[in-house]
């Protein structure tokens, strides 16, 4: 949550402050591990917060590092939360799984650990030397190749006082189920009730039917960003997706792309991405070379399919006639900011839907807790309904001016009803938009009709399936709740 990386001299001096502190939890450990323990390895602290998608990049840059250097690096997470919710160790477990996230990581919730090393945003990562003491840090999400060689020159200067080990790690265990951290889901278009789930922790897509049985499965499961047949393509943690008749439309986000499922054929293809992390949108270029940053929901109008860049902070657009991908909407910079389209600011916006009269583009602007909309016309504009900055968020009800939502990920829409899915607080939020009020969905009335009723954790997906059924994607529960207002009651409908 940082404008750019920057490499630094710590503004500390000496031995570094110790990280095994009374009372702080440590995840894929045994037992804390004291600095003095690691003493003849570089230790990289990352210091990162769970709702971050800047954060989340790094994930796979620290990942290859640690393979690459079992015995001479050690990285230890250290969760700061900026949110609420992400103070709970249970949300923390599941974050750990989600990004299959191996090293330790500490939970710092009081955010001590970050007071001690004196950090000031997400993400930060901070280098001990092998004796001990402080060398530097990096603010802000780094160019892979260009931390690769810093952390490489910071081995050689090291080579005299390193002194090679294994940590002993305990890794949390593994979700297992038949969904896996659910993403998005979507209503099919045609005769036959149908729906797609971004199954993002199985690399899959699955096309249910009605009563919410497997139609078909899309990707092989594995990670990878391979086009072909459906067996054996491959995604990488898709969250979001928008549906035809004839076709699924992906936002594959670890692969930064965007890809096609050919529903009569089950084929596979990428529209938009190169599988690198990109930058900034901008002017129009061909959607195969141009690289995406994080899409995480998308919508179609027509030959457009307008995509949320989480990333980059903007909602993109991909033309279906001509294949180009270019910016719609956002500057690029991180804020709450509301005008017109091109100069505009988001923060990590996450969740998309259409109105029926295709005229408004609503955005769940997740960092912002907030929620947003986008005219769909010749001279966009974008304004906030719901949300008053990036540290402002909450749980209110009344106007939208008081109204307060806790980094929301999906968004529904029937008429003059907006429903939102908000995530960190486990609820479904409803938004009167005549009446410009926000609530409890139905006033929080519905009695769960479950054997055993196990309460809605982190939900990332919503959608309004006809008069008398909402669907949510309860995605920290790895399941889908089935809601009906005729009777006030909800029950699992999938899992």
């Amino acid at each position: 949550m940082t404008a750019g990386p920057s490499w630094a001299q710590s503004t500390l001096s000496g031995k570094a402050p110790e990280i095994a502190l009374p009372g702080l939890q440590w995840l894929n450990v045994a037992a804390p591990i004291p600095l003095e323990k690691l003493r003849g390895r570089l230790v990289i602290l990352d210091f990162w917060t769970l709702g971050c998608i800047n954060c989340v990049h790094i994930i796979p840059t620290l990942r290859a590092l640690e393979e690459r250097y079992p015995d001479k690096i050690v990285v230890i997470g250290v969760h700061s939360p900026k949110f609420e919710r992400e103070k709970s160790i249970v949300s923390v477990r599941d974050a750990i799984r989600r990004y299959e996230i191996h090293h330790p990581v500490i939970h710092d919730p009081e955010m001590q650990l970050w007071k001690a090393y004196g950090v000031e945003a997400w993400p930060t990562l901070v280098f001990v030397g092998a004796d001990g003491k402080l060398l530097g840090q990096v603010q802000g999400e780094p160019e892979p190749q260009r931390f690769n060689r810093l952390v490489m020159d910071l081995l050689k200067q090291s080579a005299g006082e390193l002194k090679p080990q294994h940590l002993a790690l305990k890794p949390l265990e593994a979700v297992q189920g038949r969904f896996s951290f659910p993403g998005k889901l979507k209503s099919v278009a045609g005769a036959e009730k149908r729906l797609a789930l971004a199954d993002a922790g199985h690399n899959q897509i699955v096309l249910l039917n009605d009563k919410g049985a497997d139609v078909r499965r899309f990707g092989s499961g594995k990670e990878g960003f391979i086009d072909g047949a459906a067996n054996k393509a491959s995604f990488h943690h898709p969250q979001g997706l928008i549906a035809t008749n004839d076709a699924i439309y992906v936002a594959d986000t670890g692969n930064h792309a965007i890809r096609k499922i050919d529903l009569a054929t089950g084929n596979v293809s990428t529209l938009a991405g190169t599988g690198q992390r990109g930058s900034v949108l901008g002017n129009p270029s061909a959607g195969k070379v141009t690289a995406l940053a994080s899409p995480w929901d998308l919508e179609r109008k027509g030959q457009q399919i307008y995509f949320a860049n989480a990333g980059t902070h903007q909602i993109g657009v991909l033309n279906l006639a001509d294949n180009k991908v270019a910016m719609f909407a956002g500057s690029g910079a991180e804020e709450l900011k509301d005008g017109a389209a091109r100069e505009v600011g988001f923060a990590q916006p996450s969740g998309l839907v259409i109105s029926a009269d295709g005229a408004t583009l609503y955005v769940a602007d997740s960092e912002s807790s907030a929620i947003r909309t986008i005219t769909l016309n010749n001279k966009p504009m974008v304004k906030t309904l719901v949300g008053a900055g990036l540290f402002d968020f909450g749980r209110t009800n009344g106007t939208f001016k008081v109204g307060r939502l806790q980094h929301p990920l999906g968004v529904a829409v029937d008429g003059q009803q907006l429903l939102v899915a908000d995530t960190y607080n486990n609820a479904i939020r409803s938004l009167d938009l005549a009446a410009k009020q926000i609530s409890e969905f139905d006033g929080g009335t519905y009695t769960c009709m479950d054997p055993v009723c196990i309460p809605t954790r982190e939900p990332a997906g919503i959608v309004i399936d006809g008069k008398d059924r909402v669907l949510l994607v309860d995605t920290g529960n790895q399941r889908i709740e089935e809601y009906r207002p005729s009777s006030k009651t909800y029950h699992t409908w999938a899992r």
